[in-house]
């Protein structure tokens, strides 16, 4: 299995744009052949101290793969290039970590 963890950051005041066309693309995603999670995260209050908060700009996206295979498959995939044209001029910064089973 292969998972990713995606930090996107939005320019400031347009996270909830973002989001709302993020979960635009989530039942795409979901389709997709491989694909175990797809889901965005953020901050969840009443941990202050217990935890570094991504802030109010920023969400996580946690991802599970089958295979790298599946991954870059979804990495290419046309409905995925369209989401990225469509919401680039939205995000400040973008850092994807893809990880393995240790």
């Amino acid at each position: 299995m292969v998972h990713l963890l995606a930090f996107i950051t939005a320019h400031p005041g347009k996270r909830a744009e973002l989001l709302a066309a993020f979960h635009g693309v989530i039942p795409l995603v979901h389709a997709e052949e491989g694909c175990i999670e797809y889901a965005p995260v953020v901050d969840i209050e009443g941990f202050e101290g217990f935890t570094t908060p991504l802030g109010p700009d920023t969400y996580a996206v946690v991802e599970k793969w089958a295979s790298p295979e599946a991954l870059r498959k979804h990495a290419a995939a046309p409905h995925m290039a369209e989401y990225g044209g469509r919401t680039k001029h939205l995000i400040a910064s973008r850092v994807l970590h893809v990880l393995t089973a240790g």
